[in-house]
Parts: C-alpha cells; structure tokens; sequence
C-alpha cells in the first residue's frame, strides 16, 4: 500500500511520517522498518532514515498482520520480580515471558515471535512480595478495561494472614473489611471477604490501589505473610506454574 501525501519540508525521519500518517506508533514503525517492511520511493528503508515529507512510502502486508495480532500474556509472577520497569536492582516481570518459560499446556496455538515483545506492558500491578496471575498486553484496550479508577473488573486474591492481637479477628473487623475502610483519605470501594480455612482470607476486589490489601489488614491488626491473586474477571490463574505463561486465548474475555 502506498500513503504519498503533500508537502515540500525535506529530512523528515520516515519513522516519524508513518506516525503522522496515521499507519503506525512509532515504535511500530521503527520495528517495521528494521524487520524490511517499509520502502520509501520504491526502496527499502533503513532506521534513522530521513526522507521528503511527501515522499511515497508502501508497507510491507506482513506489517499489518503482525500489527492485527497484538498479544495479551498471562504469567503467574513469582515474588521478587517488579510488575513494571526494573527498581531497586529487581527485574521487571516481562523479563519471564522467553520460549523457555512458556507453559506447555498452553491451549492456544499461537507462535511465539519477538515482536511479541515490544509494548507488551503490565495492565495493573502486583507487589514485588506478591504472587499469581499478572496480565501483559500490547493491546491498549485492554488495558483500559483492567487499571483505572473507572474499571469494573473484580480480582480475586487469596491471602494468608496472621493476627497480631490475642484471639481471633472479630467479626465486626471483618465487616470492616468488606466495607468501612479509607485509604489516604478516601473510602474504599465495597470487596467481598470471607476465610478459605483459619489462616487464610480470599478477597474480590473492584479497585487496585497501591498495597491495598496489606494496607487494609493492618488496619484491623492481620499481617499478611502471603498474597496470590487467583483470577482477574472470567480469567482464572489455573494451573499455570510459578514463573511460567501462556497467551490470552481468542475465546477468552475479561469481561
């Protein structure tokens, strides 16, 4: 396909034209560029090429499937890994998503490509000292659906808990816990709050503020001693191994 438009400006990176005429991002058109999908005037582009502004430029079919097959991952995080960018010497989560940790009972048949890999970015967060099942997506609808202050989507959680005060946490403490509790100043959304067995809590959230649920515990005297999120909407962790993932399947929504 080919986008000539107008123009008399020279020098323009071609990267940046593909942006401006709507076909790419630019991290897209970069990656379109290094893998031989784009010529400019009949010849094939090279990164950090400038070119006239109303150059013709055709992009490769190839591109536009990659483009239309933007992934979302599912990986049970292990503790000691960061949801985003690498802090504090920890690496970040994506960092596991290689061939070599894909679960072979992955039921989708998707192929594993690098390009996979750019803008595959968290969609919401999990603790560095918290475990289970983190969403990576290239899809930014995605990720609008799952992070936010607006987002309806539940997650579930399961947490291990030691009181910190002699007996057991009273029941009225509990009710707090499902409702009556503010954070930083504001109150919190209405969770569901039940024990699994005499150690442990599950909590379904609708919100995902910084350590809530650690933040909510102490406030009733419960230390968490470990936290697993379990599912987030209709998709569940299952069986995925720690450290291991696999792709969203087509047939799957959040919501």
């Amino acid at each position: 396909m080919s986008e000539p438009i107008s123009g008399a400006a020279e020098g323009v990176r071609v990267s940046k034209l593909i942006t401006e005429r709507g076909l790419a991002s630019r991290r897209e058109a970069d990656a379109w560029i290094e893998a031989g999908w784009v010529k400019v005037d009949g010849k094939m582009a090279v990164l950090g090429q400038r070119a006239a502004a109303d150059c013709r430029i055709e992009i490769d079919p190839r591109a536009r499937n990659e483009q239309a097959r933007r992934v979302t991952v599912l990986l049970h995080k292990p503790m000691g890994f960061v949801s985003g960018q690498a802090e504090d010497g920890y690496k970040p989560a994506a960092t596991l998503v290689i061939p070599a940790n894909r679960w072979k009972d992955d039921p989708t048949r998707l192929a594993f490509h690098p390009g996979q890999l750019r803008g595959l970015a968290p969609a919401g967060r999990l603790d560095i000292d918290s475990t289970g099942l983190l969403v990576l997506t290239q899809d930014g609808r995605i990720a609008k659906t799952l992070i936010g202050d607006e987002t309806k989507v539940e997650k579930e959680y399961l947490v291990r808990v030691q009181y910190t005060k002699p007996g057991r946490l009273p029941d009225a403490d509990l009710e707090r816990l499902r409702h009556g509790l503010e954070l930083d100043g504001r109150p919190l959304r209405p969770a569901r709050v039940s024990w699994q067995n005499e150690d442990q809590l599950r909590f379904v959230l609708r919100e995902g503020r910084k350590r809530q649920i650690r933040r909510m515990c102490e406030l009733v005297g419960l230390k968490v001693v470990g936290l697993k999120r379990v599912r987030i909407g209709s998709v569940s962790l299952g069986q995925l191994p720690p450290g291991q993932w696999r792709y969203l399947g087509e047939n799957e929504r959040f919501i």
